[in-house]
């Protein structure tokens, strides 16, 4: 019998409990989604570590399937629907500006970006609108070569490719179209004069990428290059504030920040129904399970990241954890392209908060997203007084 999902949402950052049973009881069990084929679903750690790097499972198989999902429209297609060699080859275009050297090169203008909004920001102000969306969309607009006056139009769209129920099916159609013809033209236009942006070098290192290609490749970099990371800030500062003695850890020693954006990775929910549903193309055992060929399972990395076999005492924060093999950005081939640079947003603004801000404390006044495909607050307003 299979069970519906996703599972209903929890309060705030906590987890739905169904995972944890599931994880200790039955490991590998049927879900029905709101749309599409049924699927298995996943929630110990070395089952979804292999169903996102196993080459037994394919994304491209999607492309020709009832997926399953949450919203009535199948958008599966892009660079996430690829398989490998189509999707090395598309991925290696822009490679080379997602290293962490290159992204590294960042870290002044992203201190600088962080210590501005702060010094701008009032004694009480909101963590989202004025600290998180403008701090991450800047350093994205500015990686791609993206006008940051026209940030709005941008958020709109990124927000809509990670809608579920917030917006109609025709406004997130309507918001892709109007997405593509703008990046096109972006591509178009560095064609005739490059500059010294993302887009830019990838359009002189192509090679084989086709004009579309590279959109997609854009388009993908834009979405998840702002929208997750500005949920998950937000979502870090919640956590930490929430028990004072978390925020006050890392003002008292700041070199712990890299490791407490790992740990923070592991611990925060923060995607709702899983991760893109994998397609087996040989008979697959499981967890004892037998997954056919030719069925979709879903890897639950959130309750797979507090895995008791992985993680001692998995359900407490440890600022410190090390080694710390969480699947936050994903695994396998499609490990989070963006993953340096979200790295490196994420510990310049906690390293900033904690330096600049140690009397930070949490205010009642917090509202949370809802009908996005992930979760964090809308309003989390802060206070410094």
């Amino acid at each position: 019998m299979s069970r519906p999902f996703p599972f209903p949402t929890a309060k705030a950052l906590e987890l739905e409990p169904e995972y944890r049973l599931l994880q200790q009881q039955e490991p590998v069990c049927r879900v029905r989604f709101p749309y599409g084929e049924e699927a298995w679903l996943v929630t110990r750690h070395a089952d979804a570590r292999t169903v996102l790097t196993d080459p037994r499972f394919s994304r491209a198989v999607s492309l020709q399937r009832d997926v399953p999902r949450v919203t009535a429209e199948n958008f599966s297609g892009g660079i996430v629907a690829m398989d490998p060699p189509e999707h090395t080859r598309l991925r290696a275009v822009c490679r080379h500006a997602f290293t962490p050297r290159t992204v590294a090169r960042l870290r002044d203008r992203a201190q600088e970006i962080a210590t501005g909004l702060l010094r701008e920001a009032a004694s009480a102000f909101d963590a989202v609108e004025e600290f998180a969306v403008p701090f991450t969309l800047k350093m994205v607009c500015e990686l791609l070569g993206v006008p940051y006056e026209e940030r709005d139009t941008f958020r709109h769209w990124a927000e809509a490719g990670l809608a579920t129920t917030s917006i109609s099916e025709e406004q997130r159609l309507r918001a892709t179209a109007d997405m593509w013809e703008y990046i096109a033209d972006l591509v178009k236009a560095r064609q005739r004069h490059p500059t010294d942006d993302l887009i830019s070098s990838m359009v002189v290192s192509r090679n084989d990428v086709s004009d579309e290609e590279l959109v997609i490749v854009v388009m993908t970099i834009l979405v998840a290059g702002f929208e997750t990371t500005s949920t998950q800030l937000p979502n870090f500062l919640h956590v930490l504030l929430e028990d004072p003695a978390r925020f006050r850890q890392l003002c008292d020693d700041p070199a712990l920040v890299p490791s407490a954006v790992e740990e923070l990775m592991r611990y925060v929910p923060i995607e709702a129904n899983g991760a893109s549903p994998r397609y087996a193309v040989k008979d697959v055992v499981l967890s004892g399970t037998t997954i056919e060929a030719g069925t979709p399972v879903v890897a639950a990395t959130v309750i797979a990241n507090r895995d008791p076999a992985v993680f001692a005492d998995p359900d407490r924060l440890d600022l410190t954890r090390n080694p710390n093999p969480h699947l936050g950005f994903g695994a396998g081939a499609h490990f989070c392209l963006g993953a340096p640079l979200a790295r490196l947003e994420l510990q310049v603004a906690l390293e900033v908060l904690a330096t600049t801000t140690p009397g930070l404390r949490l205010t009642e006044d917090i509202s949370w997203k809802s009908g996005m495909l992930v979760r964090g607050p809308s309003k989390l307003m802060l206070t410094t007084g």
